[in-house]
């Protein structure tokens, strides 16, 4: 299940703000992906929105569409992007053990 889970919120996609929406579960269930059920998607979104800020949300969910944009971030230099992504990572986790049994 860790890897699943995992994988999908890298194929996506610090403190929490108002809901952003449903970005991340959108991306999520656009991409379909077979292991991405509604379920899963939503439990996906509903750790976004507590863990996420809506702007961090929209680069997550922008993950799914060009997986290789999650790269460059990881890599990039940036002070901006090292801080999204240690927020990201994060989120991941808490992603990975609140929807580790949404994903059937």
């Amino acid at each position: 299940m860790k890897p699943l889970v995992l994988s999908l919120l890298l194929l996506t996609f610090g403190a929490s703000s108002a809901p952003a929406g449903d970005l991340i579960r959108k991306a999520c269930l656009k991409a379909a992906r077979p292991a991405a059920t509604a379920q899963l998607c939503r439990c996906i979104q509903q750790v976004a929105d507590k863990r996420l800020k809506r702007k961090d949300q929209k680069l997550a969910a922008s993950f799914f569409k060009d997986p290789h944009k999650a790269q460059e971030i990881r890599q990039s230099d940036n002070s901006n992007h090292e801080a999204f992504w240690t927020r990201y990572k994060a989120f991941g986790a808490a992603a990975e053990e609140s929807c580790a049994s949404k994903d059937s």
